[in-house]
């Protein structure tokens, strides 16, 4: 009998999910816990496990579809089971009705064996497709090639493709409603698009068609990189998320800037100093290292730049502990992931820490749980050539900083004018809760332990 199972709520209070791959296909026959789909929220890439044994039925939409929570995802044969839709528990759930684990990797506990399908042979089906090329204009609409040994059935369903697959095929000028996928489970890929636009580009070396059209769209002017006049993009997931969050920090919180320009120039040297030492040569210091750990200071001596408020209970929750929050430009977008109880960390701790966490940013891997809980946000713009800004406050927080670039340039050095390391630093706070003389006190101390880190032991 068929069994729907319904997106479950990933644990993070979202309404909706992006899917981004399949890892099965219709008829693949699964086990408790394999992984049945890759899905994007606003906070991580998470891995849909298959809360049942079964043959796979149907598959509720394509690379690219956004889910609404509670929505069919997948249909399951289960012999001997009621039709029915079945809810998944939360992903805080300890476990299923039944007592087996979770269905959401990285939820739970792991399950020994638990990993990809096996995939079951089904008669009549081709090992391995091969693509099939864009239709020239001449052809019919369903004079579409068969792999030998299969078969080929026009349908108004759109194959599964991802969004920059799409996008390629939009943009090369290829039909992919006419490509068969090479990917797993039909999934047409990068390659099958460019392939079927170098069948159909002509031989002669003349424009293709869709450079042709621009240029005649844009009167012969060439377009920013060539591209069309005007794209659309959907939004979606984390640019959705950092939408809302900025517009209502932005709308909710009155924001203050306050800007504070620092000689670094014995924190460069300590730093350079530091890097020599045996236990510190493996690891990346950076201007940032140090920042954290003075912000971290700071904050003991002005606890309001760390806490919260909370208008409907009518009070300022102040949180004695800092999960420093780290702006982060990833491949998916802007994220905040935060060192827990970063406080009690020690330059090297924080340094190691640091590394981790960027390292992962960057593959993106972050868990929601690095995603969330954070109290204070360092923004680094000084990456960017960047001098200072005007950082919108994390949703939540009282307060962030942003760090500039550290330049070489003149400065007043014991009566005399010399060359020094100078950085700007930039700090948003929430006028609610915390006042121009608290803000000023924190901006004050960061500053001071920076422009002589020796002072850090007689002042913390």
């Amino acid at each position: 009998m068929l069994k729907v199972f319904n997106l479950p709520d990933l644990g993070e209070g979202l309404t909706e999910s992006e899917l981004l791959s399949w890892k099965i296909a219709v008829g693949d026959t699964v086990a408790l816990n394999d992984v049945l789909a890759e899905v994007e929220t606003a906070k991580a890439v998470v891995e849909l496990s298959s809360p049942f044994d079964g043959t796979i039925a149907e598959l509720h939409g394509e690379p690219g579809a956004v889910i609404q929570v509670g929505a069919p995802i997948i249909s399951f044969d289960l012999p001997g089971a009621e039709s029915e839709d079945t809810p998944v528990p939360d992903a805080g759930s300890s476990s299923l009705p039944d007592g087996r684990v979770p269905t959401l990797v990285g939820y739970g506990a792991a399950v020994e064996g638990a990993g990809r399908p096996a995939r079951r042979a089904r008669a009549g089906r081709p090992a391995a497709p091969d693509p099939v090329p864009a239709a020239q204009p001449s052809g019919s609409p369903s004079s579409v090639p068969v792999p030998a040994g299969g078969t080929a059935t026009l349908t108004a369903e759109r194959p599964r493709s991802t969004p920059p697959v799409r996008k390629l095929a939009r943009d090369l000028g290829v039909d992919i409603a006419r490509l068969a996928g090479s990917g797993a489970g039909g999934v047409v890929t990068r390659e099958d698009v460019t392939a079927a636009a170098d069948d159909a580009r002509p031989v002669s070396g003349s424009p293709s068609g869709t450079d042709t059209l621009t240029e005649a769209a844009a009167g012969g002017v060439r377009t920013l990189g060539g591209r069309p006049r005007t794209e659309e993009e959907p939004i979606r997931s984390v640019r959705k998320a950092t939408a809302a969050a900025m517009t209502s920090s932005a709308f909710t919180a009155p924001h203050v800037t306050e800007f504070l320009t620092v000689d670094v120039t014995e924190s460069v040297e300590l730093l350079q100093e530091v890097r020599q030492r045996r236990d510190f040569r493996e690891l990346k210091l950076t201007p940032l290292t140090l920042v954290a750990r003075a912000a971290c200071l700071a904050l003991e001596r002005t606890p309001e730049l760390n806490a919260r408020w909370d208008g409907d209970g009518g009070r300022i929750i102040r949180q004695n502990y800092v999960n420093l929050g780290i702006a982060a430009a990833t491949p998916r977008g802007l994220m905040v992931p935060n060192l827990k109880d970063a406080h009690a960390a020690d330059l090297r701790s924080l340094a190691v820490r640091l590394a981790e966490l960027t390292a992962v940013a960057r593959e993106g891997k972050l868990k929601p749980e690095q995603l969330s809980g954070g109290t204070f946000t360092l923004t680094n713009v000084g990456v960017f050539g960047v001098d200072a800004g005007t950082p919108i406050i994390n949703p939540g927080e009282a307060g962030i900083l942003a760090i500039g670039q550290v330049r070489r340039m003149p400065w007043e050095y014991r009566d005399e004018v010399a060359l020094r390391q100078v950085m700007t630093l930039s700090l948003s706070f929430d006028h609610r809760l915390v006042d121009g003389e608290q803000g000023s006190r924190f901006l004050a101390d960061v500053g001071a332990v920076l422009a002589q880190p020796g002072l850090a032991l007689a002042l913390f």
